[in-house]
Formats: structure tokens, C-alpha cells, sequence
């Protein structure tokens, strides 16, 4: 028996505002993503790409339609439930970075660690993480003494240090030069291939491309290009 998937998106639909200014971002959305699959998600500014990731991370909720993420139906979970996924299964990178300036690089990869009671070798678990995208030596430097590829690395240690099962990232390469855009593709690859994280990734670096199983195209708040559900294919809203 096939597992479930990690991500199982039937119908979701989004919309904000009100009245005469009220817009459709997500049109009847349907997606399912397989556990250690990595995904491309592509389309223009405000096709509903990053609205789309949020939803699926918990960060916003859907109007209309079934979001259903590493077996949790957000439907019916409460919020300190859709919490502990977040911070226990999903980890996040997002083009802005966000770090805290005030906190070290090894501050700043176990901030996890204060949302959860009862954290466990936290030090110990961080300095892997840093370990693993190869700033190890940085623990103690601010962020204001790094580069932009090195507080992107930053942030892709501070997303797995909870293990996550499920990566969502936001451009993750958008800030970046070609060069060290090309070495966090590489990562993500390895993060793939060798950890079987599964992966979601909004981009418009075009050689994402050929690390992901599948390139998913958004217009408009539909999918339009794309495998939905392993044998399927859509050419407009649903």
C-alpha cells in the first residue's frame, strides 16, 4: 500500500479583501505531493505561489477546500496543534532571510527550541545544523558580519533543526548571487536525495528545475501546467 501523502490539496481556494476590492488569489487549488518528493512551484508575481506555501505551512488558511499536511487535517486541528507541526515536522526558508541580529548565528538556528518545552541537547543539535551547510566555525559571529549566502545558510541550518520531514521555501535563492545560488540548489539536491526531505520550493531561479521531480506552473491562483495527482493534468481553474 502506497504511504499517504505529505501534502494532499483538494479544491482550496483563497481570496482577500472585501466587496468590489476583494481578489481571488487561489482558484480551487488541488495538489498531492508524495513523501521525499521536491517540488518546483513557478508562475509571475501574484499567481498565488507564496499564498499557496503559507497555507500548506500554516501560516495563513485556506477559505474553501481541504488542506491536509503530514496526516494533520488543518480543517479540524486548533491552532496549538497546526503549532507543534510547524515546529516539529515543517521547517522554513524564506528569501528575506529573517534572522535576529541581535542573536548569534548559533542563537538564531536553535530559536526553535524556545517554542518548544523540554528541548533536548540544543546547543549540541544547533552546531550540527550549522555543521551540515558548512558554518560550523560561525556559531558565535552576528549576522551582521556574514554575507548573503552565509545568512541564507543560516536560515536553511535553522529550518532543519527540528528534522524536519517537510522544507518550504519561499525564493530561497532570490537574494542571492549565481554562485552561491547555485550551492544552496546543490544543498536542497543533497537534503532530497541523501535525507529524503520532501520539498516544496516557490522559485523563478530557472535551475531549480533540474533538481525537482516536478515543475508545477501557477497563473492566475490555478495550477496550469503540472502533475497533480501522479496521472493528471489541468489546463485552467478548477
Amino acid at each position: 500500500m502506497a504511504a499517504d501523502p505529505v501534502i494532499q490539496l483538494e479544491s482550496v481556494r483563497k481570496s482577500y479583501g472585501e466587496g468590489a476590492g476583494k481578489t481571488q488569489v487561489l482558484r480551487g487549488v488541488s495538489l498531492s505531493v508524495p513523501r521525499g518528493e521536491l517540488i518546483a512551484l513557478v508562475g509571475q508575481s501574484g499567481s498565488g505561489k507564496s499564498t499557496l506555501l503559507n497555507i500548506v505551512g500554516g501560516l495563513d488558511k485556506a477559505e474553501g477546500g481541504t488542506v491536509r499536511v503530514l496526516g494533520l487535517d488543518y480543517r479540524a486541528a486548533r491552532e496549538p496543534e497546526l503549532a507543534r507541526l510547524r515546529n516539529a515536522k515543517i521547517g522554513f526558508v524564506f528569501q528575506a532571510f529573517n534572522l535576529l541580529d541581535h542573536l548569534t548565528c548559533l542563537g538564531n538556528v536553535t530559536l526553535p527550541a524556545s517554542f518548544a518545552r523540554g528541548a533536548k541537547d540544543v546547543d549540541k543539535r544547533g552546531m550540527e545544523a550549522l555543521g551540515r551547510v558548512g558554518l560550523g566555525d560561525y556559531a558565535a559571529r552576528k549576522p551582521s558580519e556574514l554575507s548573503g549566502g552565509q545568512k541564507q545558510r543560516v536560515a536553511i541550518a535553522r529550518a532543519l533543526f527540528n528534522r524536519p520531514e517537510l522544507l518550504l521555501c519561499d525564493e530561497p535563492t532570490g537574494n542571492l548571487d549565481s554562485a552561491t545560488g547555485h550551492e544552496v540548489i546543490e544543498f536542497f539536491k543533497e537534503l532530497n536525495q541523501k535525507d529524503g526531505v520532501t520539498l516544496m520550493i516557490v522559485t523563478h531561479e530557472r535551475r531549480m528545475s533540474t533538481i525537482a521531480q516536478r515543475v508545477i506552473t501557477m497563473r492566475d491562483g490555478a495550477i496550469v501546467e503540472g502533475d497533480l495527482a501522479g496521472d493528471e493534468h489541468t489546463g485552467g481553474p478548477a
